[in-house]
């Protein structure tokens, strides 16, 4: 970051700066239980790899996860303005009744799995009437317009980051062990996409998809829209915001509150040493921006599921890390993340609960 221009900003350095990078010394250790358990060594393929990530992140070889949630952060885009998305801006707002009531895709999907499901206002344009499972956390109603110039100012952009370290912190603090991304945002896919260009100075065409279900001329639109909004803002190397040691004003000016939000969730859940899993495209573009900001914070990821979103596998390349399944989802709202959170849970259970051969009397296998 630059020097810091607010007390948001100068926190959020402090905060980076505490979080300790996972401790790999554990990871030995839980390979060497794994290998004396009750199976042919690397039978249970990429469960294995999951279980000892985990158990890495929680420094012992019995990890266990005992309580789940789904934070998802909501906010509205000014880039809408652009026609970037086949759903009007209050849809947004609309979707976020629909998840409070229990009506959504993640409320059925978290319930499968045994995840609470905790929604944060960020930055969604209008009032929300107040529900026990929405966190009133707006720091502005929605974004500028990205297309004509900085989405956030850079104290907006540290507000909303520092409110998802909040949450993923008060999630830690009350015994959440696997936390979740999610999101609702109608035009977030558009900020992804330019985050996710600039980020990785990938070509735009490889990170704009159909999003909300666009057709072939609105997908070129939505990629103009990216184009202009790289250039006005600098990131295409001629402006004020640029890329090189700035992420975080790259963040502010192409980002969305809740992207921004996302990415502290990210690095929240590292200040705590508590495992994340990270959703699709829009979570995963906010948790490459969290690991740009905060190198140690990668190793506190799992990301759960490979996009249909184009740009999604553009960012799991970019972080190095391969994604769980591969289900062809592009909903959002964290639905890829909880699927998965079912899967971490049992690589945890699976190393923590099997015996070993010694245990069970089981001979060992022949040299």
């Amino acid at each position: 970051m630059k020097e810091e221009t607010s007390g948001y900003e100068a926190r959020l350095r402090r905060i980076i700066a505490s979080v300790e990078p996972v401790d790999t010394s554990f990871e030995p250790v839980a390979y060497a239980r794994l290998d004396q358990l009750t199976k042919p060594v690397g039978s249970l393929g990429r469960l294995e790899e999951i279980a000892c990530r985990v158990a890495t992140i929680q420094r012992t070889d019995h990890p266990a996860i005992d309580r789940k949630v789904v934070l998802v952060m909501c906010a509205d885009h000014g880039v809408t303005a652009e026609d970037v998305s086949l759903f009007p801006a209050e849809v947004t707002a609309q979707m976020v009744v629909n998840v409070c009531a229990g009506g959504a895709a993640i409320n059925q999907i978290a319930d499968s799995v045994g995840a609470e499901v905790r929604v944060y206002d960020i930055g969604v344009a209008g009032d929300l009437a107040p529900h026990p499972r929405l966190c009133d956390c707006k720091v502005a109603a929605g974004t500028a317009n990205m297309a004509v110039g900085p989405a956030m100012s850079r104290e907006e952009c540290a507000q909303a980051v520092l409110c998802g370290i909040d949450a993923s912190r008060k999630a830690a603090q009350e015994g959440f062990s696997l936390i979740a991304t999610g999101e609702l945002g109608i035009g977030n896919t558009t900020a992804a996409a330019a985050l996710t260009a600039a980020l990785t100075r990938v070509a735009v065409s490889a990170v704009v998809g159909r999003g909300t279900g666009l057709n072939a001329e609105k997908v070129a639109h939505k990629a103009e829209v990216v184009r202009r909004a790289l250039e006005v803002n600098g990131a295409t190397g001629s402006g004020a915001v640029g890329l090189g040691p700035d992420p975080f004003g790259t963040l502010s000016a192409l980002g969305g509150l809740e992207l921004a939000a996302l990415a502290g969730v990210v690095i929240g859940a590292a200040a705590t040493q508590t495992t994340v899993v990270v959703d699709g495209f829009i979570s995963g573009a906010a948790a490459l921006a969290a690991t740009m900001l905060c190198p140690a914070a990668r190793g506190y990821i799992i990301p759960s599921h490979l996009s249909a979103e184009p740009g999604h596998r553009v960012v799991c390349t970019a972080l190095k890390l391969e994604p769980i399944i591969e289900f062809e989802m592009r909903l959002g709202e964290g639905t890829g993340a909880a699927l998965a959170m079912g899967i971490v849970d049992a690589a945890c259970r699976m190393l923590s609960g099997m015996a070993t051969l010694a245990e069970a009397g089981v001979s060992q296998a022949k040299e």
